[in-house]
């Protein structure tokens, strides 16, 4: 196996998870997300070459996807079904965390695109808000407050999801 055949497997391995897992976030769609996954890796395959320095792969890999997900509403889209807000339910069991779990996510997905993309880099990529604005282009300030306003808006859907269980439950 050739050392370009190595360092690129590596990658894989490395960050197959974390891009699908973002990938996912970004476009709520598991055949997308795979889709573009897939993509994201077949670009860097073309230009592994250009990868000076192997500690910035992760930062290039969700720059690459990032870009592959704008792409991707460059061409013409093929129908998707949507996700309606109890998609999850049957997958889940009969456990607090999980059915948690699923509430938050549901409540993640109704942000915009424009805060939860940032705060889908920051919890599942684990990235800093420079990093964050050098991925999407834009200023860190910017990111920063979109960040928090995700955040104030995620508190806010929590704390009215809560109020609204504890009305129908109690």
């Amino acid at each position: 196996m050739s050392n370009k055949d190595q360092q690129f497997e590596s990658l894989v391995k490395s960050f197959y998870q974390p891009l699908f897992c973002y990938a996912f976030w970004i476009c709520k769609n598991h055949a997308v997300a795979e889709d573009l996954v897939q993509e994201t890796f077949t670009r860097a395959w073309k230009s592994l070459h250009q990868l000076k320095d192997i500690k910035a792969a992760k930062s290039w890999l969700f720059t690459i996807l990032s870009r592959e997900n704008a792409r991707r509403f460059e061409r013409k889209q093929l129908p998707v079904s949507e996700l309606n807000d109890d998609w999850q339910l049957e997958q889940i069991s009969d456990n607090n965390q999980a059915i948690n779990q699923m509430l938050l996510r549901r409540d993640i997905f109704k942000l915009d695109d424009h805060f939860r993309i940032p705060l889908a880099l920051q919890i599942i990529g684990g990235f800093s808000t420079d990093e964050i604005a050098e991925a999407l282009n834009t200023n860190a300030n910017t990111i920063s407050t979109r960040l928090f306003r995700a955040r104030a808006q995620l508190k806010k859907q929590l704390t009215d999801s809560s109020t609204s269980q504890g009305e129908n439950h109690g």
